[in-house]
């Protein structure tokens, strides 16, 4: 049932539905409970994702101060990726056993402890320990895995609207902070910035602890568009489950497919645009203000496109929308290079808005297809699968430094990040379909 209305419970019976609760119908409309956990776990990606907009902006910073080179930097910020994608499926098994509430508590508290942290830190290897180790379990913890969660248990109807949704927190993450944290770092140092960061983590606790619930049973209620069901009961050994569902998993082709497209995605996202662009811009003579503004206007047209994303996946084939989305990246990221100048102009606008909504409309698509694939498992799966993207990102985060450090340029970088795009096209749409399962039906 897809209406406002929803089920309440019978307060006489303590204990909810484990206890023996029975949902029954309420009388008047109001906003279903699933909205309530989603908009709270928007407002908690949006706080774990604030640390995502410093890298790119600190890299100069941190370069003139401490003499570091773009590589050692470029290492740290790997290792920040690598690990927020290797801890996803560890955290979604981890919030099956523990609940969402307290996994994504602690992680926002160690993104808090890496981001505050770092203010402190006179050594590269702090940097590695920082923000690669607490910052990176911590983000990892609250990352895509995540989204699937909530998506899974609180939401029948209306799946992938809500996952394009949460996909786009981080992107919303990225508009509020980048301009802030620029404005910070070249009026104030990058000290504060950190600070900041760091802050918006702990602000969003009290907000997960009084208003996030681990499943619809909970509070005796049936998922968004969905009938009622029991909470399972905590599922022991977490980590077991993860990496038994990973080698479960990659004997299937689908999950080569997934996973191969999915590290280019994040490749030429999270380890290219978002580290690179910034200092690639400056490189040419722009100031970091505006670049990070070009950046966050990425993050506007992000939100639109990943909502779109979602609203597309709902009634079409998933493989079909991967092509397109990868194609069109590759495309854009060939004539990047061309359109480097030190001031804005009409042509890097329109790349900007382009590659927005572009960034990480993927996400959608490629939850649908595990979903599709691997059922009640999928999250796990997608965590494994959002582990490759992290690692592209990881890979190509510490090949930019590298490759700036040798050649003096970043234009080797977009190239062939447009090259591997058009390569995750051709593996979207070798992806087959499981048995039984019928194509999206086209909602006009």
């Amino acid at each position: 049932m897809l209406s406002g209305v929803t089920q309440t419970t019978d307060s006489t019976t303590p204990g909810g539905a484990a206890a023996g609760r029975v949902p029954r119908s309420h009388s008047g409309p109001r906003v279903h409970r699933a909205w309530i956990v989603a908009a709270v776990a928007f407002v908690t990606i949006i706080g774990g994702a604030a640390f995502n907009s410093l890298p790119g902006l600190l890299i100069e910073p941190l370069n003139e101060e401490f003499g570091w080179s773009r590589g050692e930097i470029g290492l740290a910020v790997s290792l920040d990726m690598a690990l927020y994608g290797l801890t996803a499926p560890f955290a979604a098994a981890m919030m099956d056993r523990f609940g969402m509430r307290r996994v994504v508590v602690v992680a926002l508290g160690a993104v808090a402890a890496g981001a505050l942290a770092s203010v402190w830190m006179t050594a590269s290897w702090q940097l590695m320990l920082y923000w690669g180790l607490l910052v990176g379990l911590g983000t990892g913890s609250i990352a895509m895995a995540f989204s699937a969660t909530v998506t899974n248990r609180w939401f029948v109807a209306r799946r992938g609207l809500v996952t394009g949704v949460l996909t786009a927190a981080g992107a919303s993450g990225q508009l509020v902070f980048l301009p802030l944290c620029a404005w910070i770092v070249v009026d104030h140092g990058w000290r504060p910035a950190s600070v900041t960061v760091a802050l918006a983590a702990l602000v969003v606790v009290p907000f997960v602890w009084l208003l996030m619930r681990d499943h619809p049973a909970d509070v005796g209620l049936a998922p968004y568009g969905g009938t009622y069901v029991e909470k399972p009961a905590p599922v022991r050994g977490a980590a077991t489950r993860a990496v038994r569902v990973l080698l479960t998993s990659a004997r299937t082709g689908p999950f080569w497919l997934l996973a191969g497209s999915f590290a280019i995605c994040g490749a030429s996202t999270n380890g290219l645009i978002r580290t690179y662009f910034v200092p690639s811009a400056h490189d040419h003579g722009m100031g970091i203000p505006a670049a990070a503004s070009l950046l966050a206007v990425i993050g506007v047209f992000d939100v639109i496109g990943t909502i779109f994303s979602g609203w597309l996946t709902d009634r079409f084939d998933a493989r079909r929308l991967l092509a397109v989305y990868y194609a069109l990246r590759g495309v854009s990221l060939l004539f990047l290079p061309v359109l480097m100048a030190p001031t804005v102009h009409p042509p890097m606008v329109f790349f900007i808005v382009f590659y927005g909504l572009d960034w990480v409309a993927t996400v959608p698509p490629t939850l649908a297809l595990c979903r599709e694939q691997y059922g009640e498992d999928s999250a796990i799966v997608f965590g494994w699968v959002l582990a490759s993207h992290q690692l592209g990102a990881a890979l190509v985060a510490f090949l930019g430094g590298v490759v700036r450090d040798v050649t003096g340029s970043y234009d080797l970088v977009w190239y062939g990040a447009g090259a591997l795009c058009a390569t995750a096209a051709l593996m979207a749409l070798v992806i087959r379909r499981k048995a039984g399962e019928a194509a999206p039906a086209r909602v006009g």
